[in-house]
């Protein structure tokens, strides 16, 4: 993996030459010659995605579907039964199994911390059950796999083996990282105080990435990408 693992969220591009990793979504290729992660949003719908019929998406008292509010247009899944958790597994699973054809050394499954937002209907046992079967089914499938921020969960040992958190320098949250899983943490932060700060407190110990809020691709007026010296 190294220490400079590119997060490429918003679209894939030529990493610089000095890069040691990328992290792309699960439409996009990996990198050639690199280590390359997977993304995948496994606890939420992307913007208009069909994938999940109606009712596996979380809906409150009235009917409605319950919406990330910092996020329109992305739905909740309805993770609260096993058997929910199954059909919600038996989407994201064959994404996984299409990663790991593709190339892909790991995954990473986002919004494992969806509970939060679910205006009481989802538990944090919610998400512990259904980490666990994508952890299982990611290693299956041969991929390593990581815990996305959340760090309310670090000490529920679920299996991952790597992180991705993003604004552990602001949230204080980097050491609770660092602390389970060693130099395997990659770290994004969005302000260059935050940057700074992570740069002299952990460069060159894990990856640490600068990066513009919608991970831009390198032809956006917005795109910020930089690495600790």
């Amino acid at each position: 993996m190294g220490t400079r693992v590119d997060y490429q969220l918003g679209g894939a591009y030529e990493p610089a030459d000095d890069v040691t990793g990328v992290v792309r979504d699960r439409t996009d290729s990996p990198a050639p010659g690199l280590w390359s992660s997977c993304y995948v949003n496994a606890f939420q719908t992307q913007p208009g995605e069909s994938a999940f019929p109606e009712d596996v998406l979380l809906h409150d008292a009235a009917g409605d579907r319950v919406e990330d509010p910092d996020w329109p247009g992305e739905f909740l899944l309805d993770i609260g039964t096993p058997e929910q958790r199954q059909r919600v597994l038996d989407v994201v699973g064959p994404w996984f199994d299409g990663c790991a054809a593709d190339g892909f050394d790991a995954v990473e499954p986002d919004n494992l911390d969806s509970w939060t937002r679910s205006e009481g209907l989802l538990d944090a046992d919610d998400a512990v059950a259904m980490a666990q079967l994508l952890v299982d089914r990611a290693h299956d499938a041969g991929l390593t796999i990581a815990q996305k921020n959340t760090a309310e969960l670090l000490d529920a040992d679920l299996g991952f083996d790597l992180a991705v958190t993003e604004q552990c320098q602001e949230f204080d949250e980097c050491d609770a990282f660092t602390d389970v899983y060693g130099a395997d943490v990659i770290e994004v932060e969005y302000t260059d105080d935050a940057f700074a700060a992570a740069c002299a407190a952990r460069g060159g110990e894990i990856a640490v990435q600068r990066r513009d809020l919608d991970v831009s691709t390198p032809d956006s007026p917005d795109h910020v990408s930089r690495f600790c010296d």
